[in-house]
């Protein structure tokens, strides 16, 4: 049995949990409302429910370790940008108790983001990382936590439409400095991840056989490919090489490229552009692909998507595609009023590929 105590001005509780003595502070002077406690506790051991008291301790602080590990143990590539969702987190959140990050709180948090103009994609994904946190802390032993606050993602508009001209690629990579032109170049043509380029070693690339291998693991996916190099990359990989210092083919000092948003911004700055990703080269050079004539697989091999449904959404349709499926509609159309005006209308279609018959 259990028994209520008062140290100082305040109830404390004590009963046992499978053999262990636990003492709890009720946190208030009135004895009643430490019995009620009492009796709560020992239901919960009673129906193996107790989850301890380290559940009321756990801090945010505690829930972001959690996720860090995690990332930490299995090797995520993508755990910087889990650090940056949870340092905006961490900014509202600061350290407060795991039990007072409810549905409203969350709520709030959203409402703070969205104020500052913050993308609905962005806020989902800091969401997404406070939400394992809580499931991670839920697995813990003992657990952290005992539940996980009910929250909705927000509706995300999933259709990309940035791309450069080829014209635009031209005027940017004569404004950006010698050492982002390979990456740019890179990007442009293949289609690779930001990471992949700049993490890109010369351990990858045979120049003899005029590829680069990327392996395993090494890969957002985690599955390798093969890249060909051709033309323009080619050349700019050439001089790379001429240029080598150290491991890494793209390099600013012989050292792996960081950051480069200042001279980036600045590109199109200096031409007169309207500022674009870095992420739109890859849209760029897979609807290029595409537009050439290459098959859907191989361009997704090339790119390295896995899924059709991501490939999808970077095969944008532009106005100069509108243009020219309106060129052939005309044409059908002055197909078919020749045809009748000369007395041998024939039914005129089109082709897969584009061609009237």
């Amino acid at each position: 049995m259990g028994c209520v105590y008062l140290r100082g001005k305040t109830y404390w509780i004590k009963f046992m949990d499978h053999g262990r003595p636990v003492m709890e502070s009720a946190k208030t002077g009135k004895e009643g409302e430490a019995k009620k406690l009492l009796k709560l506790r020992e239901g919960q051991v009673q129906e193996d429910r107790f989850p301890g008291l380290q559940v009321g301790r756990t801090r945010f602080s505690d829930l972001a370790r959690t996720l860090r590990t995690n990332y930490k143990l299995k090797e995520r590539r993508s755990s910087y940008r889990a650090d940056i969702s949870v340092k905006h987190l961490e900014t509202f959140f600061g350290d407060c108790r795991a039990t007072d990050i409810t549905t409203s709180r969350i709520e709030q948090y959203i409402t703070a983001r969205q104020a500052e103009g913050i993308a609905n994609a962005t806020i989902n994904r800091e969401l997404a990382a406070l939400k394992r946190m809580f499931t991670l802390a839920m697995r813990h032993t003992p657990p952290l936590v005992t539940a996980v606050p009910f929250f909705e993602m927000l509706k995300e508009d999933n259709v990309r439409t940035g791309f450069f001209s080829y014209e635009e690629y031209m005027v940017i990579l004569d404004r950006l400095p010698g050492y982002m032109k390979g990456p740019f170049t890179m990007g442009y043509f293949t289609g690779m991840r930001k990471e992949e380029i700049l993490s890109l070693t010369w351990d990858k690339v045979n120049l003899f056989d005029q590829t680069i291998t990327l392996d395993p693991g090494s890969t957002k996916n985690d599955e390798g490919r093969v890249l060909y190099l051709t033309g323009e990359l080619l050349d700019a990989i050439r001089q790379r090489y001429q240029e080598r210092k150290g491991p890494f083919v793209f390099h600013r000092d012989g050292e792996k490229i960081g950051s480069f948003r200042k001279v980036w911004s600045k590109a199109f700055r200096d031409a007169g552009i309207t500022e674009k990703l870095f992420h739109d080269l890859r849209r760029t050079a897979v609807r290029n692909m595409v537009r050439a004539g290459v098959p859907e697989k191989v361009v997704m091999r090339i790119s390295g998507h896995r899924t059709r449904a991501v490939f999808d959404r970077y095969n944008i349709v532009d106005e100069q595609d509108l243009r020219i499926a309106a060129e052939k509609v005309s044409q059908v159309h002055e197909e078919q009023r020749t045809a009748r005006e000369a007395g041998s209308y024939n039914l005129v279609t089109i082709g897969q590929n584009g061609g009237v018959s």
